[in-house]
């Protein structure tokens, strides 16, 4: 089992910094601002032959007893609680903090491994600037820059010290879906994150814009394994005014390029919005399975949810290929078809595709219903095979293909969906004409 390393302290001081250094990644958002994250953030990390976990979490404040500070403070608490080692992070430049003597108390009565780590000491005296921090009594202060990188390796190897190294590597976990929580602030992407898992894994608070950075959370369910990515709000380009929002904004958007599945998360208490369709938009432009979620049914009256049925059918129309489930994450109801609808996109999505099969389907379609003439001309379809997955992507080779219109295109994709029950990804047909090598250039 790897060891785990929690990094904790108060705002601002580099936790974040010291996490992507440690993980050699940009997982974590940095950016000179107090409070920047706040939910658990896990990574790998490996130190010669030792690999180990290590978990970035938000400015710790143990004394807050209500808002979105006591919230993250729940979620530090939650990682200390799964530490094997805590590297408690103080800031030389600004010196000892009152913050970090109430933080300092709370790690010795957890009977856990602290090193107190010194940071941003590049330059310094070293034993000149770590005199003070003796005070708050968890041993030799340890200065690193975790900017630079200094001391950041000898910090790891006092961490991992009477942990042995693996005596084998562990075997390569088997694919399982990557699935992104997208949609608008606070339409309850974190809070059904939370009912899937049983458990507070991500902070849900009456705040829009709450989760600013995309947290992966692995989970298992009757033997399968998952990876849940909880992102931020997308809003309207227009009011969207902090860079940081603007820096959440784009690892939303990564992490839905880096998904096997999305799931589009709807308020149905709020219309459905042009927001809405551009994010759908966004997830079927770059090929990705798709779940919706509408939430916050059970406020709803009959009336109302025949409303918002006839808004999803003339907003969302062109989301056909996707299943759509009508839940409340906050009671837990209606989610016991969201992981299968799950599966099954990630099935479509991935799905192999015989080229016999392929071409007798094509043939057969083309039988049902010829394309149309273009002049004199009329496209000659002759077979079809796989050229990729996540989206499906059919290649189909013939004659005068340049003019199949766009309509039988899409006979095609219905046809190829309902024979291999492509449910819940989107498809797509490429056309390749053949080209005559003898045929003289004029």
């Amino acid at each position: 089992m790897k060891p785990t390393i929690v990094i904790v302290g108060r705002p601002n001081v580099g936790k974040s910094t010291l996490f992507n250094r440690l993980t050699r990644s940009r997982d974590a958002l940095v950016a000179d601002m107090p409070g920047l994250t706040r939910d658990r953030h896990y990574g790998e990390g490996r130190v010669g032959d030792r690999p180990y976990f290590v978990v970035d979490t938000g400015g710790f404040e143990p004394v807050a007893k209500e808002g979105i500070l006591h919230e993250m403070a729940k979620q530090t608490l939650q990682a200390i609680a799964e530490a094997d080692a805590i590297l408690f992070m103080v800031d030389v430049r600004q010196g000892l903090a009152p913050q970090d003597r109430n933080i300092a108390d709370l790690l010795r009565k957890t009977g856990r491994r602290v090193l107190l780590t010194v940071n941003k000491a590049e330059g310094m005296n070293i034993g000149v600037v770590t005199a003070e921090f003796h005070e708050l009594a968890l041993g030799q202060p340890y200065a690193i820059s975790a900017a630079h990188g200094e001391g950041v390796n000898d910090l790891v190897d006092l961490a991992l010290a009477g942990f042995a190294p693996e005596s084998e590597e562990e075997p390569p976990l088997p694919d399982h879906p990557r699935i992104a929580i997208v949609g608008r602030p606070n339409v309850g992407k974190s809070t059904l994150i939370n009912s899937l898992l049983g458990e507070n894994r991500v902070i849900v608070f009456d705040q829009p814009g709450t989760t600013r950075d995309s947290i992966d959370v692995p989970f298992e369910r009757d033997g399968r394994r998952y990876t849940l990515v909880d992102t931020a709000g997308l809003r309207r380009r227009g009011q969207v005014f902090e860079s940081v929002e603007k820096f959440s904004v784009i690892k939303t958007l990564q992490s839905v390029d880096q998904a096997n599945v999305v799931v589009l998360v709807l308020d149905a208490q709020a219309d459905i919005s042009d927001q809405d369709s551009h994010i759908a938009g966004y997830v079927v432009e770059k090929g990705r399975a798709l779940v919706v979620a509408v939430n916050k049914w059970d406020g709803l009256d009959d009336y109302r949810r025949e409303c918002v049925k006839r808004d999803l059918s003339r907003k969302l129309g062109f989301l056909g290929f996707a299943r759509f489930h009508f839940i409340s994450a906050l009671e837990g109801a209606g989610l016991s078809g969201l992981l299968p609808s799950i599966d099954e996109a990630y099935r479509a999505a991935m799905t192999k595709l015989s080229t016999p099969r392929l071409t007798r389907v094509l043939i057969d379609a083309v039988e049902r219903q010829q394309p149309p003439r273009k002049g004199l001309t009329r496209p000659k379809l002759r077979y079809a095979h796989q050229g990729g997955m996540n989206p499906p992507l059919i290649i189909i080779h013939g004659n005068a293909l340049d003019a199949v219109p766009e309509g039988y295109r899409r006979y095609l994709e219905g046809r190829f969906r309902e024979e291999f029950s492509l449910q819940g990804t989107p498809l797509k047909v490429q056309f390749k004409t053949s080209i005559n090598p003898y045929l003289k250039k004029t």
